[in-house]
């Protein structure tokens, strides 16, 4: 996007775009399981606390992650496969910023029946599963921060998920929107829109979403802007 930004250019080789699409949809179904997962984490953190460290101990962890990570790759591997497999008659132009197989599902001139009802499908699994996960946790998490008596405890412990669940609503939305009718009929530049929220503004807002959260990231960074301005009065 930016090599495209930077110059008049705007293609990129098919070899370059399976690349893309590949990688893309792995990191991004990767992506979709971990914010199921972190939800996980949060309720077993605020609903079992004194167990939270015997429950997520490193095994669990890297079994969780490590699942996400495969069946991230399984189904990049299956619907870029299959996509990449359609005939597009000559067909060259993308209407995209980048290799999104929703859009390529769109450039080829054969059936894509069979495509569009299995990336319906497991795009059901992939997002509506951790999704689900998602809801009944806070779900449990909401119950349990009403029966805290202390109000600054209950701001506590709603901060401590305010951020995830402000990715998760940047994230989840549009994916929904676009995955759930691959073939529809809406503006390609209202999808372009929404497809920025989940690879480029979540992306780029997560550092600071997570990050600037945390006492001690805060702390060091006002530290260095102290510092900065100290330095310029010198």
């Amino acid at each position: 996007m930016l090599f495209n930004l930077a110059g008049d250019n705007k293609s990129i080789t098919y070899t370059g775009c399976m690349v893309q699409a590949y990688v893309f949809h792995w990191l991004g179904c990767s992506e979709c399981i971990l914010l199921g997962i972190m939800a996980l984490d949060r309720y077993v953190a605020l609903c079992q606390p004194l167990r939270y460290s015997v429950i997520m101990d490193r095994k669990l962890c890297l079994q969780l992650s490590g699942s996400a990570w495969l069946l991230g790759l399984a189904n990049s591997l299956l619907q870029s496969t299959l996509t990449f497999q359609m005939p597009l008659c000559g067909n060259q132009a993308l209407d995209h910023f980048f290799c999104e197989l929703p859009g390529l599902i769109r450039m080829a001139c054969g059936d894509t029946t069979v495509n569009e009802i299995i990336l319906g499908v497991v795009a059901t699994f992939l997002i509506l599963g951790p999704l689900s996960m998602i809801l009944v946790s806070y779900g449990y998490i909401a119950r349990a921060v009403f029966r805290i008596p202390s109000a600054a405890r209950r701001l506590k412990a709603v901060n401590t998920c305010s951020s995830h669940l402000l990715v998760v609503s940047l994230f989840y939305g549009p994916g929904i929107y676009i995955y759930m009718q691959p073939s529809g009929d809406d503006p390609q530049d209202l999808t372009k829109v929404l497809t920025l929220f989940y690879c480029v503004i979540t992306p780029m807002a997560n550092p600071f979403i997570y990050t600037l959260r945390n006492k001690e990231v805060t702390r060091a960074l006002r530290r260095l802007l102290r510092k900065a301005t100290a330095s310029k009065r010198i």
